[in-house]
């Protein structure tokens, strides 16, 4: 009987370390940056086959490493060598989120070669020389930002927003630290799907299509 049960908890494990590495990982949303869209202490759900089997699009909500110095140094909690060992087990194969010290969540607002500004005579965000209106998702009360930009993004980057506009550390706020604010397509490590915890909170996080669908195609590098 011990047995038997050992191998179901083994297999289980298997199976949900194999889930996490190759399929889904969740996620721990640390701060309001992409409220309401996500709040603070939701955990999420994240899709690795994108980047990977599926391309990345105009208006998923990326979880990404760190691309350099745009998070303050992370302070671990204390837990003991114990506590750190099981928390360590358990993100490892998939029963507890991924620890956020130094992973981000924000929109994809500018894919490789596109030309992201803001903003024109009626506050919007442009790709590509076409607004979008993104009231869909902003945070209500928000505008789209409050500080001007024009940027085109370089192969192999993204350019990412918070959807709290006013209060996220994305792209307009770290031009001046590695990678110039463009996050490297590199480390996109999932696009998050779902919001699974609190209860109260369970949505799908579906991709905003309609907002980006006039947007063109970025034009070939040199032109």
């Amino acid at each position: 009987m011990l047995k038997e049960i050992g191998i179901i908890v083994v297999s289980a494990l298997i199976l949900s370390w194999l889930i996490k590495t190759l399929l889904v990982q969740p996620f721990y949303i640390p701060s309001a940056s992409m409220e309401d869209t996500l709040t603070e202490g939701d955990r999420v759900m994240a899709s690795r086959l994108t980047p990977g089997p599926f391309d990345l699009q105009h208006g998923d909500i990326v979880v990404f490493v760190d691309p350099g110095d745009w998070l303050p140094p992370y302070v671990p909690p204390e837990r003991g060598p114990v506590g750190d060992a099981l928390v360590s087990f358990l993100t490892t194969v998939g029963l507890l989120p991924q620890d956020t010290g130094d992973h981000l969540i924000k929109r994809l607002i500018g894919l490789p070669g596109d030309k992201v500004v803001c903003c024109d005579a009626e506050g919007r965000v442009s790709v590509n020389g076409t607004p979008i209106d993104e009231t869909s998702y902003i945070k209500p009360g928000s505008i789209p930002s409050q500080d001007q930009f024009d940027v085109t993004v370089p192969e192999d980057m993204l350019w990412v927003m918070g959807d709290n506009r006013q209060d996220s550390m994305d792209s307009r706020y770290n031009r001046g630290k590695p990678g110039g604010g463009f996050v490297p397509v590199e480390n996109v490590v999932g696009t998050a799907f779902a919001t699974v915890w609190p209860l109260n909170r369970l949505d799908w996080q579906s991709r905003p299509d309609d907002v980006f669908s006039a947007v063109p195609d970025a034009p070939p590098a040199g032109e």
